[in-house]
């Protein structure tokens, strides 16, 4: 279930990158993360009200932090689009999941854990071949402040991911966690409206604009939800692998609303993100099953005397 719920995920935020960039005609950045965030809070109060729940929570260390540098990656991504080409600042900010492979090897290694999932860890390292060779990013010297803080980005997107992880192995429920970032959104958007000197969403507004934000919103809370269930429920490196997908989603809306054809290069690229996806939870599944097989079984008869 976690392949198809990071699919999910990957999908509901390819739609969301198609409305961001679209609704760039209509808002700011900081007017798109603001309506992001309120879409997302009022959405999951509305669930909760209705299904039942609390917002309280025995962690609020643990999602300020998640919060506070997950808002800090994306402001940090967004700006880095208006130094550098979207492709390059995509690629550069998807090496999270390399950088989260790198953390989880250095998290073993100084806990003196020599197990590492190899095999895995090469998966995540071929799909960002599949990527590199879609975006084909270029970086001038002119450049390089926009690579480091596209670089920096993923790194704080990867660990934000992992915070993700923790918290759901904490046992705190998906809505809860997307709450508290979508109120952590709502803060930093109003806090990058304030500083620009600038009203939020007092001015004229259009049909075409309300449905692109309403629909960021949703996808955004949408997808939210299902990659901290991904991240929660299965293997950290398959899911970061199968994040790719995204890029994937992403490049076919291209080509379906803007006719960018991605050429036979990213269609190789392409096909390699998939085909290492694929390899990554049939690796993942291979290595469950010889584990379950290798548990002994224990003589309930035996147990019970």
């Amino acid at each position: 279930m976690q392949s198809l719920w990071m699919l999910v995920a990957s999908f509901l935020f390819s739609i969301m990158g198609v409305c961001v960039k679209l609704a760039g005609d209509y808002y700011s950045t900081a007017e798109i993360v603001l309506c992001r965030g309120l879409v997302g809070v009022t959405v999951i109060s509305a669930l909760v009200w209705v299904r039942g729940g609390t917002f309280r929570t025995p962690f609020p260390r643990d999602h300020l932090i998640r919060g506070g540098i997950g808002v800090i990656s994306l402001w940090m991504w967004f700006y880095s689009f208006s130094l550098l080409p979207v492709a390059t600042a995509t690629t550069l900010n998807y090496m999270s999941s390399i950088w989260i492979a790198a953390m989880l090897f250095a998290a073993g290694w100084w806990q003196g854990n020599k197990k590492f999932e190899w095999g895995l860890a090469g998966t995540v390292l071929l799909s960002f071949i599949g990527v590199a060779l879609l975006m084909r990013p270029s970086l001038n010297s002119e450049q390089l402040l926009g690579g480091a803080i596209a670089l920096f980005s993923g790194v704080l997107s990867a660990l934000v991911y992992l915070q993700v992880r923790k918290l759901g192995l904490l046992g705190e429920p998906e809505y809860r966690v997307v709450f508290y970032f979508s109120l952590t959104g709502v803060v930093a958007g109003l806090a990058g409206n304030m500083f620009s000197g600038h009203m939020p969403l007092l001015h004229a507004h259009t049909p075409t604009g309300a449905f692109l934000v309403i629909t960021i919103g949703l996808t955004a809370t949408l997808a939210q939800i299902a990659m901290t269930r991904a991240y929660r429920l299965g293997n950290t490196l398959v899911t970061a692998n199968l994040q790719y997908t995204g890029i994937v989603f992403s490049s076919l809306f291209g080509v379906v609303i803007w006719s960018d054809a991605p050429g036979w290069v990213g269609w190789t690229g392409m096909a390699i993100i998939l085909a290492s996806g694929i390899l990554a939870t049939y690796h993942n599944q291979r290595s469950s099953q010889n584990t379950a097989k290798n548990v002994p079984k224990v003589d309930p008869i035996a147990t019970e005397v």
